[in-house]
């Protein structure tokens, strides 16, 4: 594998959480083949997609947030050209238009629990009839479009997001992390300069969100062991993130968030230690591929947190290989991440986040201080395993098979707590 070819598919740019991203690129491609204006709007989706749609802001549209404001906006906005930038093109005039679908009922959505990897299926009915597209596995992965029940062309200029990003995942997984350490150490100057964009984007990100949080002013530090800075401005970035300002990051796996929590670290330890920027890529490079990794291990959308899990165990490793650790310490290092945080939950996405994002980014720089000390949580504890890889099956068995009964209930709670509001006459629009 070329890291070019890897970049391509796993470091791609977003506006908003990419869950709300992809529903509106979805049903923006369904209004664009029904034509005219958007009649009406149905999507149905799996209960990860709808989890991190439920309460994230979207970007330009006054702080509104959920399915139903996700869907109504991406079909009147009908520019499925912009796949996951598609809320840069929301206008305030589209708001009240909006807001009367809603109230006329003519904006549905459910849940589909059958469906246990990310997938939607988005309907509208405009001029041209009813038209039908279905996303599976990634984000902008179309598998299907009708026009009132006939199959139309999965043209690349409208809808398939040809993603082989679960391919990309599973060839790194079945790589030792020492082949991934040699992998990182290819890169060529495209690379570099792409992994610079993304980071420069992200902080981009960082330090406007962090003038939307309180000053710390004399605050201790949060992480005794470096990376406080660090730390606040992954808060930040996140913060802004999902409040739905109107800034593009770089997604990484799939997850802006992710991206954030894995580059900002990496470029605030690297200008403190004073290192070289090609063996800062290098060190983003392997924080990249590891988080992609992770991804694979527990699904694009995971009932665990992906941010402080899948990029925390990125960040943990690229900051082993930043001061220059040894595969082995990379081992260490996702093994100690994996005794740390493995079981913090995903209760989608929503400003909350931050703080979930900033405990991995601590946990990550304690993980990496004690794997370049030679230290590891022995295979004797608990669920991690005799070197980093064996950890990651271990971590996969708890996110895939132990942690459903969890998701159930979370989205038990969310729901109760939709219906309570709708009872006292709060916001419909989720």
């Amino acid at each position: 594998m070329r890291f070019s070819d890897y970049l391509a598919h796993e470091w791609r740019p977003a506006l908003g959480c990419t869950e709300p991203a992809s529903i509106a690129y979805a049903t923006g491609l369904a209004a664009a083949v029904a034509g005219g204006a958007p009649q009406a709007v149905a999507v149905a989706c799996d209960p990860r997609l709808y989890k991190n749609c439920y309460a994230v802001g979207i970007p330009n549209s006054g702080r509104r947030s959920g399915m139903l404001w996700t869907a109504a906006l991406g079909a009147l906005v009908a520019r499925p050209e912009a796949r996951l930038e598609v809320f840069r093109h929301v206008r305030p005039e589209l708001l009240p238009v909006a807001a009367a679908l809603l109230e006329a009922g003519a904006v549905t959505a459910r849940v589909d629990a059958s469906h246990t990897e990310l997938w939607a299926e988005c309907r509208v009915r405009g001029e041209r009839g009813e038209a039908r597209v279905v996303l599976r596995d990634d984000h902008t992965n179309i598998v299907a479009i009708e026009l009132n029940g006939e199959p139309q062309p999965l043209d690349a200029g409208l809808g398939r997001g040809a993603s082989a990003a679960g391919r990309v995942r599973a060839e790194l997984a079945a790589l030792p992390i020492a082949e991934l350490v040699g992998l990182a150490a290819t890169l060529d100057d495209r690379d570099r300069a792409e992994l610079r964009r993304g980071t420069d984007m992200n902080l981009a990100m960082a330090e406007h969100g962090l003038g939307l949080l309180p000053r710390q002013g004399g605050a201790r530090s949060p992480v005794g062991l470096g990376g406080a800075r660090a730390s606040l401005l992954v808060s930040g970035g996140v913060y802004g993130r999902m409040s739905g300002e109107d800034l593009t990051v770089m997604t990484l796996a799939g997850s802006g968030n992710k991206g954030i929590t894995c580059s900002v670290p990496i470029a605030c330890r690297a200008k403190e230690l004073g290192v070289e920027p090609r063996r800062a890529d290098e060190a983003l490079a392997l924080a990249c591929m590891l988080t992609s990794v992770t991804t694979h291990h527990l699904g694009t959308l995971s009932a665990i947190c992906g941010s402080a899990n899948a990029a925390g165990i990125g960040l943990a490793a690229g900051l082993v290989a930043l001061e220059g650790g040894t595969p082995r310490q990379v081992s260490l290092a996702v093994t100690n991440m994996v005794g740390n945080v493995s079981g913090m939950i995903c209760d989608g996405a929503k400003i909350g986040c931050a703080m979930k994002c900033m405990t991995g980014v601590d946990a990550a720089f304690r993980a990496a201080f004690f794997a370049l000390q030679d230290i590891g949580i022995p295979v004797t504890d608990g669920i991690v395993g005799a070197d980093g890889e064996a950890s990651l099956q271990n971590l996969a068995r708890i996110a895939r098979r132990g942690m459903d009964a969890v998701e159930t209930e979370i989205l038990a709670i969310m729901q109760e707590k939709l219906d309570a509001a709708r009872a006292d006459g709060g916001d419909f629009a989720k």
